[in-house]
């Protein structure tokens, strides 16, 4: 079984080497899903990490569904990533009303050049898994990431065996909630590989800071945080 290994960061990645991970999907901000790295962790992951990387393409953290400008910065991330020499590419791309955005979906297939390209769990919105997954296969996705449209990949797995029943061509990826309690669930369906972050808090200040930096009411999936052209012309009109 092929185990993933989500690393946030490049101790996250050497972690994941030194434990025997057979590959690792490089994001950051674990917090909001995932959002794509920094060219400077790029940069540090190819110096330091052997194993296969496959890069989270994904330009801010909410819906899955994104702007012109946005959908050219995915396509430039995925270039950078092609040049640096990364061996895979995860994504994915929906309408608002939850339903597969084929023709861009594509686009960012195409735009990955032949690298492996993982549909993420942005499937888990979708509204007729079955039918997308058959679209997912024929436009060629090489790898499902899903949690079964649950919390967790253990709730469901039965989805996902249905998933896995059905594919042809696709990998199915299960993600969400795995860890040392439950990955023997997964093996005993045969399923042939698993995503997990096998992550820890780790305490660094002894203190608590005086104020806290995270807002917790941006933390939504259904709005993204940007700045407002109004309340700027507003404040730069009072302020100048």
């Amino acid at each position: 079984m092929l185990v993933e290994i989500c690393a946030n960061s490049l101790q996250s990645a050497l972690n994941a080497e030194m434990g025997g991970a057979d590959r690792i999907e490089l994001c950051s901000e674990l917090a909001v899903g995932g959002i794509t790295p920094s060219y400077g962790l790029l940069k540090s992951i190819k110096a330091h990490i052997s194993i296969p990387v496959h890069v989270l393409i994904r330009p801010r953290s909410g819906d899955f569904t994104y702007s012109d400008l946005e959908f050219e910065i995915m396509k430039k991330d995925i270039a950078i990533c092609r040049d640096l020499g990364f061996e895979g590419i995860v994504a994915g791309v929906l309408h608002r009303d939850f339903t597969l955005d084929e023709e861009r979906t594509r686009s960012l297939i195409e735009a990955s050049g032949g690298l492996h390209f993982t549909f993420h769990r942005a499937f888990d919105w979708v509204r007729d898994p079955i039918s997308t997954f058959g679209k997912l296969e024929h436009l060629g996705v090489q790898t499902l990431l899903s949690s079964g449209q649950k919390i967790s990949a253990l709730e469901g797995i039965e989805l996902l065996t249905r998933l896995y029943e059905k594919a042809t061509t696709c990998t199915i990826l299960p993600g969400g909630g795995i860890g040392m309690g439950n990955v023997q669930e997964f093996k005993k369906r045969n399923f042939k590989a698993v995503h997990l972050s096998g992550s820890t808090s780790i305490k660094k200040l002894k203190t608590t800071p005086l104020l806290p930096m995270y807002s917790q009411s941006k933390l939504k999936d259904d709005e993204i945080t940007v700045t407002d052209l109004d309340i700027v012309r507003h404040i730069i009109n009072e302020a100048k």
